[in-house]
C-alpha cells in the first residue's frame, strides 16, 4: 500500500532565533540551512527579508540547496496599503527564495485589538500577498497565526482566513497554536474540522510548547489529516520552544502508526546522524546539551545498576523503545567496569580503530575517560580528540614533535595611521626529530597568534599541515567564580574538505585552546599517515 507525503518545515533559523540566548551569525545560518538540507528536511525558512541586515544579507543570494525549499518569511501586506505599494511585501518578493511563508491574523479578536482593522480588509490582505507572491512565480504558504484561539473564539472567521489563503492559490495553509496553549484532544478535532474544506494535503501545524505537549500537537494534527509540520532542531523557539524535530523525525520514522502510513524525505541513513546534528546546533550555540532529551539526549538510552541493567545486558529491547544507533545515538550501560568496557570498544569501533579486546589498555582508557570527563572533557562533540587519546592509550601516536616552550603577549599600541589596536604575538618552540625550530606570529587574538605560530614550521611534517585551517572556535566556561573551568572547541578542515573537532580543558583558556590545537595538527598528521 503506497504511504502518503508528510512533509517538515524547518524554522531553527526563524522562529528558533527567537529564543532568549540565541543570535545566529550569517555564517551559522548558512552552516545550519546546509545541515538542514543534507539531513532530509523540505522547507528551511531562514528568516525574515528586511527585518534585519543579517537576515537581508541572508537572502541576498540562494543558497541552491540540493533538497529543501529555501524559504522566505514575512508578513502580509499592511492594512490600508495595496500589494505594490507595500515594502515588507516588496523585499520577500525581492528575497532569492523559492518559497515564502506569509504570517496572516486568523482570530477576529487579534485583527480588532493587535491590527486595528476590519475582518474584511484581513481576508484581503491575505488574498492579494498570496497571489502577488504567485505572480512572481514563488511557492506560497500562510501561517495562520492564533488559528486555534481563533477558531474556539469565532470559527467561521478563522475558516475563512484559511480558505482565503487556499482559494488564493496558497501551496499550504498552516494552522498555528501560537500561544502555545491549546491541548492536542481540541487540535485533533479543530484540523478535523478543517480539512473538511482545505485538503489535508494542504494544511499544516506550527505549535509552541507552553503546555510540553508542541510535539503531541503536531501529531495530534497529523492524526487528523494535516500533512506539513513546523517545527525546529532541539525545539528552539520563542518563550518555551517550538515542536521539537529531533523528536518528531525519529517517532514519524520508528513508530508503525506514522512510518507504515506517512513517509518522510528524512531517510534512515540521515536519521541516524540526527544526534549529531543535535549537538552540532548546541556548539554553534554554545549551550550544554538536554541530557535527558528523547531520542538525542546523553541518558536517552543510559541504564543504571539494578535489574534494569541486568536486563538490557541480555537483551536492550528489555527496556529500549528503539535502538539508539538508529538516531546516532548509543547505549551506556553504567553498571560494572565490563561495561565501561563496552562502551568504549562500540567507540572504538565507529572510530574505525583496531583493538584487542582481551588487550589490559583498555581498562586504562576507560579510567582515563571517567577521569576527563569530570574534569569536564566532552568527547561526543570531540571525534579526533578521542580518537587521539584512544591511539595514545592503546600506544599508537608517535610523537611527531615536541612543544617545549610557548608564548603569548597582547598589547594595545596605535599602527600607522594612529589608530589605537589590539595586537597578540605568540611564540612557539618546539622540537621535530631533535631540531629546535622558533616560531612568531601576530594575529588579532590571542588563540588566533598561538594558531598561526604553531603551524608555522613544523620542520619535516609542514607539508602535511598546510591545507589545515581553523573554521570555528566555541567557548564554555564550565563552572562559575574565580576557579572557573574553560572547554575550548576547535573545528578544523583539510584541504579535502573534510573536518573534525578537537577539545580542551583547563582552568586558562589559552591552556584549552592549546590542547585542542595541538590536537587538531596531530589528528591531522595521523590522518594523513606521516612518518614519525
Amino acid at each position: 500500500m503506497s504511504r502518503e507525503r508528510l512533509y517538515l518545515f524547518d524554522t531553527t533559523l526563524r522562529d528558533g532565533a527567537q529564543t532568549n540566548g540565541v543570535d545566529f551569525t550569517l555564517h551559522d545560518k548558512q552552516i545550519i540551512a546546509q545541515m538542514l538540507d543534507d539531513l532530509g528536511i523540505d522547507y528551511v525558512e531562514g528568516g525574515y527579508p528586511g527585518a534585519n541586515p543579517t537576515d537581508t544579507e541572508f537572502f541576498a543570494e540562494n543558497p541552491k540547496l540540493e533538497y529543501a525549499k529555501f524559504t522566505a518569511f514575512g508578513m502580509t501586506r499592511r492594512p490600508g496599503r495595496s500589494a505594490s505599494n507595500d515594502p515588507g511585501l516588496a523585499a520577500l518578493i525581492e528575497a532569492k527564495a523559492d518559497a515564502i511563508c506569509f504570517v496572516a491574523k486568523s482570530s477576529a479578536y487579534q485583527v480588532r485589538v493587535a491590527l486595528e482593522t476590519t475582518n474584511e480588509e484581513n481576508l484581503a490582505s491575505i488574498r492579494d500577498s498570496v497571489a502577488a507572491a504567485k505572480a512572481a512565480g514563488r511557492e506560497v504558504m500562510v501561517d495562520c497565526e492564533h488559528f486555534f484561539d481563533g477558531y474556539k473564539e469565532n470559527a467561521d472567521f478563522a475558516l475563512a482566513c484559511a480558505r482565503a489563503a487556499y482559494d488564493s492559490g496558497a501551496r499550504w495553509v498552516v494552522l498555528c497554536d501560537t500561544n502555545g496553549g491549546t491541548m492536542p484532544h481540541e487540535i485533533e478535532t479543530i484540523v478535523g474540522a478543517v480539512v473538511k474544506h482545505i485538503p489535508g494535503s494542504h494544511v499544516g501545524i506550527h505549535a509552541h510548547n507552553d503546555t510540553e505537549q508542541a510535539v503531541a500537537n503536531s501529531l495530534a494534527a497529523v492524526r487528523a489529516g494535516a500533512r506539513q509540520i513546523q517545527g525546529t532542531l532541539n525545539g528552539l523557539g520563542e518563550r518555551c520552544g517550538n515542536a521539537n524535530l529531533c523528536s518528531l523525525i525519529p517517532t514519524l520514522r520508528l513508530k508503525n502508526e506514522f512510518s507504515d502510513a506517512l513517509e518522510i524525505g528524512v531517510t534512515d541513513e540521515k536519521m541516524a546522524t540526527l544526534m549529531k546534528v543535535s549537538r552540532t546546533l548546541d556548539d554553534m550555540l554554545n549551550r550544554a546539551p538536554n541530557r535527558h532529551a528523547p531520542y538525542v539526549g546523553e541518558s536517552a538510552f543510559v541504564t543504571k545498576t539494578g535489574i534494569h541493567a541486568s536486563a538490557v545486558l541480555k537483551d536492550p529491547q528489555t527496556y529500549e523503545h528503539v535502538s539508539p544507533e538508529s538516531v546516532g545515538n548509543h547505549r551506556k550501560v553504567l553498571v560494572s567496569d565490563q561495561a565501561g568496557r563496552s562502551n568504549v570498544m562500540a567507540e572504538l569501533d565507529r572510530a574505525g580503530i583496531a583493538y584487542e579486546k582481551n588487550d589490559p589498555k583498555l581498562a586504562r582508557l576507560v579510567e582515563e575517560l571517567k577521569e576527563r570527563e569530570a574534569a569536564g572533557f566532552a568527547y561526543e562533540s570531540a571525534n579526533a580528540s578521542f580518537d587521539l587519546l584512544a591511539r595514545r592509550t592503546l600506544g599508537r601516536v608517535p610523537e611527531y614533535f615536541k612543544v617545549e616552550q610557548f608564548d603569548v603577549n597582547v598589547e594595545q599600541r596605535y599602527n600607522a595611521n594612529g589608530q589605537r589596536v589590539t595586537v597578540a604575538l605568540a611564540v612557539v618552540k618546539v622540537d621535530v626529530a631533535g631540531e629546535r625550530l622558533i616560531s612568531a606570529a601576530e594575529g588579532n587574538g590571542p588563540v588566533n597568534a598561538l594558531d598561526v605560530a604553531l603551524r608555522k614550521d613544523l620542520g619535516k611534517y609542514q607539508k602535511y599541515i598546510e591545507g589545515l585551517k581553523l573554521i570555528d572556535y566555541r567557548v564554555r566556561i564550565l563552572n562559575g567564580g574565580t576557579e572557573a573551568v574553560t572547554r575550548v572547541l576547535i573545528e578544523s578542515e583539510d584541504e579535502n574538505g573534510e573536518s573534525w573537532t578537537t577539545i580542551g580543558v583547563s582552568p586558562n583558556i589559552i591552556d584549552a585552546s592549546f590542547q585542542a590545537l595541538m590536537d587538531s595538527v596531530i589528528y591531522k598528521l595521523v590522518k594523513s599517515s606521516a612518518p614519525a
